[in-house]
C-alpha cells in the first residue's frame, strides 16, 4: 500500500481521479485502502444539479469499469429531461410539485431511459453568456411559464412551444443525431452503446423508522418522484459501502454536508465527539485531556489532526433526522478508501465543486462517523452488494 500525506497545499488531480499529496503542517496522515479509476472532477457552478453531476461521474466510472474506456457525458443533457419530468409532475399535482434544481439519482435514471444521453462535447448546457452553469435566471422563468398553466387549468400548445424555447435558450437546442469518435448516434442509440443498464443501481439507505429488508420511500424534499430504496441496518448499509469500494465498483452518495464538521475546504469531512471520554494519555488524542466540550469542538474544527469521533449508532444517525439535523443537501461521488494514522477508516470522496475551491483538486475524505451519521442513500451497482446482503433483499 501507498501511505499518503493529506495537506492543504498538496494535492494535484490528473484524469484518472487519482491524486498525490505532500507533507507539511497538517496533521492528517492517510493510507490508501483501495482507490478505483474514475473521470476528472467537474464542476456544477450556480446550480443545483449536484444530484446529476454525481450520478453522471458514477456512471462515467462504471463505463471504466466495464472496460468501455473513458467518456465525458453531458449532465446538462439529462437535467433538462428532469426537469421536463418535474414540470409534468407539479402539473399533474395541481402546483403542489417541486421545480427546484435539486433531484436524486433515480431522476438520472429516468432521463436516461426516456431520452438516451449524449456526451459533453455534443451538448454543454451553456447557450447563455457565461463560461460555467448558471440556472438561476432559468429556472425563475420554468417557474412562471409552470404557474400560468396551472392557473388556467391548461397547457396549450404556446406552453408547449415556450417551454422548449426556455430550455433551448439557456441550454441549447437537442441534437437529433451527431458524430462521436468517427460514429453517428441519436442519444438514445448512443444511451444503448454504452451498455449501462439502469435496472442494475440499487438505492440503499437506512432508518429505523420503516422495516429493514423492504423498501420506502425516503422522506426528503428533493425525493420528488417518490423513489422507493431498500431499507438496511446502518451496519450493512455500510458494509456494502466497503465491500462494493474494496471490489472496484464506486458509490454515489447522498448525505447532509451542512455541519460545521464537513469542510470541502480543508479536504475533509468529520463527526467530532464531544464528550468526556475514556483516558487518552499516551494516544494521538492526549491533547483533548482536560479539555471541555467548547474546547474540544474549537480543536476538532482547526481541522488540524484527527480527533475522537462519535460512535454513531442506528438511534444517533435515526434523531439527527428526525431532529432535521441529518438534511439532504448533496450528492457526491465515493471512489476509494483510506485510513488515517490512528486506524479510522475515511472515504475517498470526488465533489463537483470544481478544482479550485480546495487544494485537494476537488477531492476531501470523509470519516466512517460522518457516513455513518449523515448518510440518505447510497447507489451502487448490485453485483457491488455482498452475497449474504442481496439475499436478504430479493435481489
Amino acid at each position: 500500500m501507498k501511505t499518503t500525506i493529506l495537506t492543504l497545499a498538496g494535492l494535484l488531480c490528473c484524469a484518472s481521479g487519482t491524486f498525490a499529496q505532500e507533507a507539511n503542517k497538517s496533521g492528517y496522515q492517510f493510507t490508501d485502502v483501495a482507490r478505483i479509476n474514475v473521470t476528472p472532477v467537474k464542476n456544477q457552478a450556480s446550480t443545483g444539479t449536484c444530484w446529476c453531476f454525481a450520478t453522471t461521474s458514477f456512471m462515467e466510472a462504471e463505463l471504466l469499469r466495464m472496460g468501455k474506456g473513458e467518456h465525458d457525458l453531458s449532465e446538462m443533457f439529462i437535467v433538462r429531461q428532469k426537469y421536463m419530468n418535474q414540470l409534468q409532475d407539479n402539473y399533474i399535482r395541481r402546483g403542489k410539485g417541486t421545480l427546484g434544481q435539486g433531484s436524486l439519482s433515480n431522476a438520472f435514471k429516468n432521463a436516461f431511459n426516456e431520452v438516451g444521453i449524449v456526451p459533453e462535447e455534443v451538448y454543454d448546457g451553456i447557450n447563455y453568456n457565461s463560461d460555467k452553469h448558471n440556472h438561476r435566471e432559468l429556472n425563475q422563468y420554468l417557474h412562471a411559464i409552470a404557474e400560468v398553466a396551472i392557473k388556467n387549468k391548461h397547457r396549450s400548445p404556446e406552453y408547449d412551444k415556450l417551454i422548449k424555447n426556455l430550455f433551448d435558450t439557456y441550454l441549447g437546442e437537442l441534437p437529433a443525431t451527431f458524430t462521436y469518435r468517427g460514429k453517428e448516434y441519436t442519444p438514445k442509440s448512443f444511451a444503448e452503446s454504452l451498455g449501462l443498464k439502469m435496472d442494475d443501481y440499487i438505492e440503499i439507505t437506512s432508518f429505523t423508522h420503516h422495516p429493514y429488508y423492504q423498501q420506502f420511500a425516503p422522506e426528503v424534499p428533493d425525493n420528488w418522484e417518490r423513489k422507493l430504496m431498500y431499507n438496511l441496518p446502518l451496519d450493512e448499509m455500510i458494509a456494502v459501502t466497503d465491500y462494493a469500494l474494496t471490489n472496484g465498483y464506486t458509490i454515489c452518495w447522498d448525505g447532509d454536508v451542512s455541519e460545521k464538521g464537513f469542510s470541502h475546504k480543508n479536504g475533509v469531512a468529520i463527526n467530532p465527539e464531544v464528550k468526556k471520554t475514556e483516558d487518552l494519555s499516551g494516544t494521538d488524542f492526549a491533547r483533548w485531556q482536560g479539555m471541555d466540550e467548547k474546547a474540544r469542538l474549537e480543536e476538532a474544527y482547526k481541522f488540524a489532526a484527527p480527533c475522537p469521533e462519535v460512535n454513531v449508532t442506528p438511534e444517533i444517525r435515526q434523531a439527527g433526522y428526525e431532529s432535521f439535523v441529518t438534511t439532504d443537501d448533496h450528492l457526491m461521488h465515493l471512489t476509494g478508501i483510506v485510513k488515517d494514522q490512528n486506524g479510522t477508516k475515511y472515504y475517498i470522496t470526488k465533489n463537483s465543486w470544481g478544482t479550485e475551491r480546495n487544494n485537494f483538486g476537488g477531492y476531501l475524505n470523509m470519516s466512517e462517523s460522518y457516513v455513518r451519521a449523515k448518510t440518505i442513500y447510497i447507489l451502487v451497482h448490485k453485483n457491488g452488494i455482498p452475497k449474504d446482503i442481496k439475499k436478504k433483499l430479493g435481489l
